[in-house]
């Protein structure tokens, strides 16, 4: 018997399901230490298009590993879900250097390992990352080219018989007349020597002062970590400490300079162990040369808390916030106002004693 056309079933493969089959085949095809971060497929009718990002281990070819991971999931969601697979975007959005193991275990055949400590590689600085110095070429550029086209087209225009520009003859006659003694001549002169200076430094100094340089398990790589990025992680770091209320902190390729403010314990144990993290903070960045730690304690209580006596202070701190309680007057620090409003009051007394 045979079943009318109408009255047979559907099969929907749902974009979810072609998704994963994608994520699961380009997996297959990987290198080892690569994986799939994300992925996505479309369904319309019978095709499907699907994408997925890899992150690849380095040093790898990425465009004949990306190739394979194509083929594969093409191949594959296309035979596991029935769908025709026209195109298939991979994307390496990331590269990663494969971690030596730090323990390896040792041992015979069915008797517990021992884990023996391996040496980690250590970590060379590779030479610094020059600054593009786009601003200065492009202006260097266009001063230059401006400046030869002007003169090539004087010097063709009086090739053809015409007249030199008033621009030139007016600049030849000014040369002219004016000599070193000059304090026009000098003025630009000076200018002029200043601009070399700049623009020798621009082509001689590695530049990118606003990024401090990373060591690198290899000579050949190059890494570097923005200032700013750092100073924030250090201050995550050090407002995770029990007692810290807010922090500032500063890098710069030498030194980081870091000011926590103590809402309450001792401020001598919360400066320890704010040195502490901070060191270990310092250290994980990994950093060609480890700015030297600077740092400063400021005691900020609130209104409610004990007053801290200066004499008391505790050594270490840079700054002490006392806070007198007024036993017979508002908590708003007036104490000057207060009396003053006192003493009007005995005046305005006196005076009506003495006429009564």
């Amino acid at each position: 018997m045979t079943v009318p056309a109408g009255e047979r079933g559907t099969t929907t493969v749902a974009p979810r399901a072609v998704r994963r089959i994608a994520e699961r085949a380009a997996a297959e095809a990987l290198p080892d230490g690569g994986s799939v971060t994300r992925g996505s497929a479309t369904v319309r009718g019978a095709s499907a298009r699907i994408a997925v990002d890899v992150r690849l281990p380095y040093p790898v070819r990425a465009d004949e590993a990306a190739q394979r991971v194509r083929e594969r999931a093409e191949a594959r969601t296309a035979a596991l879900t029935g769908l025709s697979v026209p195109r298939a975007a991979v994307r390496v959005d990331a590269l990663t250097v494969a971690a030596t193991p730090a323990m390896m275990t040792h041992g015979a055949p069915g008797a517990p390992g021992v884990l023996e400590a391996v040496e980690a590689p250590e970590m060379v600085p590779g030479p610094r990352i020059r600054a593009e110095r786009r601003v200065p070429s492009a202006v260097l550029a266009v001063a230059g080219a401006v400046a030869c086209g002007l003169v090539l087209a004087d010097v063709v225009a009086v090739r053809l018989g015409g007249a030199p520009a008033g621009w030139r003859t007016a600049v030849l006659d000014w040369a002219a007349a004016h000599g070193p003694a000059d304090s026009a001549v000098r003025v630009g002169g000076a200018v002029a020597a200043l601009a070399g200076v700049w623009l020798l430094g621009c082509a001689l100094l590695p530049g990118a002062r606003r990024r401090l340089r990373m060591g690198a398990p290899a000579p050949e790589l190059r890494a570097q970590l923005d200032r700013t990025a750092a100073a924030r992680i250090l201050r995550e770091r050090a407002l995770r400490v029990s007692g810290v209320v807010g922090a500032r902190v500063g890098v710069r390729r030498r030194r980081a300079r870091v000011r926590v403010v103590v809402g309450y314990g001792e401020p001598e144990e919360v400066r320890s162990e704010a040195v502490r993290v901070l060191n270990a903070g310092l250290a994980e960045l990994g950093l060609a040369r480890t700015p030297v730690l600077r740092i400063g304690v400021q005691v900020r209580r609130d209104a409610g808390a004990e007053a801290i006596e200066p004499s008391a202070a505790t050594p270490g701190t840079d700054r002490h916030e006392v806070r007198d309680a007024l036993a017979d007057g508002p908590r708003d620090g007036r104490q000057g106002g207060l009396r003053n409003e006192r003493e009007d009051g005995l005046r305005d007394e006196l005076r009506g004693d003495g006429k009564a």
